[in-house]
């Protein structure tokens, strides 16, 4: 949120929406496990377009409710849009920051954060811990993120010189202290803030990507040229593969890895404090 790289368009949030409903579907279990219910009080920090936000709203309605926070006010303006045209009314939009999010403390029963941590490199930490302070004894901080270096396309011949976009933008985000495989430390990031019950897990989504979809990388295009990972040439060469692709009569398959973790905040303090309290109270 803080160093977001990515222009939001009509593909960009085809992209959103579509992995609003792969989730939906894929993760469900989970997010009923996590305290995901109808009448549970949620918050979507780094929220977008509000793609996902939505779908919780349809969750834990009629009498739950959805927080939704980002730094973007663009995407918080067809967040609310989306929402609006969706009939979608128990979810509601602010501006804030992945370590600022304007929530009160212990006041959501989960929290919810998707492909955030991997643009805020070195912040993971103290954005997981703030994120814990928001949920009641008992709630769960539930988050979502990839591996990058680890996407693939089958045929790999199949998408012309896409494979190299993909390079540059691993390499943007290095320059920029990000970590794209933060997926894989996302149940440690929990621990460390003190989560209990911390489930962590991965899989393969598997997609063929419909005409007019586009990567991450490419919505970073811009951003890209003005640090100097790429050239003019490079995003002409690229334009034209996709042109290719949304044509038609090419058989593309994405793999995409993905990683979800999930933790419960105790529900009571440790049993030290509880000591040292009745010690401190005997000495006095």
């Amino acid at each position: 949120m803080s160093d977001y790289a990515l222009q939001l368009s009509q593909a960009e949030i085809m992209r959103y929406r579509m992995m609003a409903q792969g989730a939906a579907l894929e993760e469900r279990e989970q997010w009923t496990a996590a305290g995901i219910v109808a009448g549970a009080h949620v918050a979507d920090i780094g929220c977008g377009p509000g793609a996902v936000s939505a779908v919780l709203a349809g969750i834990v309605a009629p009498d739950g409710t959805v927080r939704a926070v980002d730094s973007d006010a663009e995407a918080l303006r067809t967040a609310q849009q989306l929402a609006e045209l969706a009939g979608v009314a128990n979810v509601t939009f602010a501006e804030g920051t992945a370590t600022e999010s304007g929530i009160a403390p212990e006041t959501v029963d989960v929290v919810m954060m998707r492909h955030v941590l991997a643009h805020n490199g070195g912040q993971e930490q103290p954005i997981v811990d703030h994120l814990t302070t928001l949920v009641k004894p008992g709630g769960s901080v539930y988050l979502v993120d990839v591996d990058a270096t680890a996407m693939r396309f089958h045929p790999p011949d199949s998408v012309g010189s896409l494979p190299e976009l993909a390079d540059a933008y691993l390499e943007f985000h290095a320059r920029r202290g990000n970590d794209l495989s933060v997926g894989l430390r996302l149940g440690e990031l929990l621990v460390r803030a003190g989560l209990e019950d911390v489930l962590h897990r991965g899989q393969y989504a598997i997609l063929r990507p419909p005409p007019g979809m586009r990567p991450p990388s490419w919505a970073a295009r811009e951003a890209m040229l003005a640090d100097g990972v790429i050239g003019p040439d490079d995003v002409e060469r690229w334009e034209a593969d996709f042109a290719r692709l949304d044509r038609g009569g090419v058989d593309v398959t994405m793999f995409v890895p993905s990683f979800s973790a999930w933790g419960r905040k105790p529900a009571v303090p440790p049993a030290h404090s509880t000591l040292e309290v009745g010690r401190a109270s005997a000495e006095s």
